[in-house]
């Protein structure tokens, strides 16, 4: 008798655990859709998938005129699952069906982000794996990995310098240049241009005050520098984005009352100029929307644009009189580039995705998402298919979470739909770590977020380790690609492999010798 009342005691308890890890939920809010109640509707969705991929791939092949690359910085998967609920969202629809413009291309991948000497990258060390097709320390932009961080004489040595995409595409005739929201001379763009040993030395006032135990001999360049006179920088036709303080000195004031920061007394933006006025070329320098704008309709030969004195504003704060969006940014360095007959490579940062994760800020990292969405968008409006190849990826990824139990159509940015074991609401979005950490109340009871205001753009989403900048993460990364060869860009790979597939669908660089 015992025996038999143990047993059912265990089966009872068995029953239970097998659930433990969906307790109490039981789905929600189905009756959202009519049409998704029906087997037939997921059937035809997925026969029209199967039809555009089997179109697509018929399509993949010829040689790509163009290429760009579109890199959202810190653009994790969970990220593009959040940020594509949040654009449905705000269309009046439940969120979750809705995609952003390049989660429409035919071919995804995976890429392996790590480093050399790191298990999670940087924006450095990534940026030379994608843009130079060779992996490297952390925290070097342009060199091999026998340069170790902050070494002041060994990025010196050409023999440890890789080159870029950028430099490849110029070497073939095609025409180069960056669009960024941060500043043109932070990681991710310097990395089409730069070679040094360090990514934070943007001013010679970083460099020296770096070097000063290297004594006079050392010759390293600041990166504002290299873009303003070194090869490839100096021939790149469009250069858009922030970053005026890098190339003003620290006793002028810029347009908006900002500070330069160079002690050198230079001012690279005139020296910009008049390297353009001695080679006879057109040139213009903007620094609002209003001026870039005005250019639209024909713009100059050599281009530069620098509307912040640091990082362009995030898109949901910015002022629309003085700041060009991401996808005006594209629209003008396209309609600049494309006059070139032998085409170009174009690198497109949606930088601040970055920034906001950092934070612990979700809703403007979502938001700089669906902005690089509709630069892609802008891209794939104005250029043929059949003759451009638009990559779109991300350098690392970040430590936010999706998780909870929400019905479909729940707010992407409230509360997830159930309550912690403490009896406290928790979100759908959190982190692991960051400064949005909030010591437990009482009895390790944790503090209910919902009673503030969490529609606030700056309203810090929880985190789970105290750090006062929430770190990158070690995931891999999704590739989208369409246009010429998309279909090389699946599987899973490692980062630097990257420059060589879109040099190799557009026959320039390594992939010339392809062509052949």
């Amino acid at each position: 008798m015992r025996l038999r009342l143990f047993l059912l005691v265990v089966l009872v308890h068995s029953s239970f655990e097998r659930d433990v890890y969906h307790k109490a939920w039981r789905g929600g809010a189905s009756e959202l859709v009519e049409e998704e109640q029906e087997p037939s509707f997921w059937h035809r969705e997925a026969r029209a998938a199967i039809e555009a991929r089997e179109a697509r791939q018929r399509e993949s092949h010829g040689v790509a005129r163009n290429v760009i690359m579109f890199l959202g910085d810190g653009m994790s998967v969970p990220t593009l699952a959040a940020a594509r609920t949040l654009m449905g969202q705000r269309q009046g629809r439940t969120g979750e069906e809705a995609q952003l413009s390049f989660e429409t291309f035919p071919s995804v991948g995976l890429a392996k982000t790590y480093c050399v000497d790191a298990q999670v990258a940087d924006s450095a060390c990534s940026a030379t794996s994608y843009l130079c097709g060779s992996k490297a320390n952390y925290g070097t932009i342009g060199v091999t990995p026998a340069v170790s961080r902050s070494h002041c004489s060994s990025a010196l040595d050409p023999r440890h310098h890789v080159h870029s995409i950028a430099a490849w595409a110029l070497q073939a005739g095609k025409d180069a240049g960056i669009v960024t929201t941060t500043r043109v001379t932070h990681a991710s763009p310097a990395g089409t241009y730069a070679h040094t040993a360090e990514r934070d030395w943007e001013s010679d006032a970083d460099l020296t005050a770096a070097c000063a135990r290297a004594g006079p001999d050392y010759t390293q360049r600041d990166i504002a520098a290299q873009l303003v006179h070194n090869y490839p920088g100096n021939q790149f036709k469009v250069i858009l984005g922030g970053g005026r303080r890098e190339f003003l000195p620290n006793d002028h004031v810029d347009e908006e009352g900002s500070i330069g920061r160079r002690e050198d007394g230079r001012n690279l933006i005139e020296e910009w100029q008049i390297d353009k006025q001695l080679r006879n070329v057109s040139h213009q320098y903007a620094w609002n929307r209003d001026q870039l704008m005005n250019l639209l309709p024909s713009p100059p030969e050599y281009l530069m644009g620098l509307f912040e004195a640091s990082h362009m504003q995030y898109h949901m704060q910015a002022n629309e009189n003085t700041e060009p969006t991401l996808a005006e940014l594209t629209e003008v360095a396209i309609k600049s580039l494309s006059r070139n007959e032998n085409g170009f490579f174009l690198f497109v940062e949606g930088g601040r995705i970055d920034h906001a994760h950092h934070d612990n800020y979700p809703q403007l990292a979502l938001d700089e998402t669906i902005q690089l969405s509709e630069a892609v968008a802008r891209a794939a409006e104005l250029l043929p298919e059949d003759e451009t190849l638009l990559v779109v990826t991300a350098d690392h990824a970040h430590v936010m979470a999706l998780n909870g139990y929400t019905a479909r159509g729940g707010d992407i940015l409230g509360p997830a739909g159930q309550l912690g074991d403490d009896g406290v609401p928790y979100m759908t979005l959190s982190y692991t770590n960051g400064p949005g950490f909030r010591p437990h109340v009482a009895h390790g009871v944790r503090e209910d977020l919902t009673k503030y205001n969490y529609d606030a753009v700056e309203f810090r989403y929880a985190a789970e380790v105290p750090l006062s900048s929430e770190t990158h993460g070690g995931d891999d990364v999704a590739v989208f690609a369409r246009g010429p060869h998309h279909h090389m860009f699946t599987g899973l790979y490692e980062q630097s492999q990257l420059p060589h597939l879109m040099a190799y669908a557009g026959c320039f660089g390594d992939g010339k010798t392809v062509c052949e």
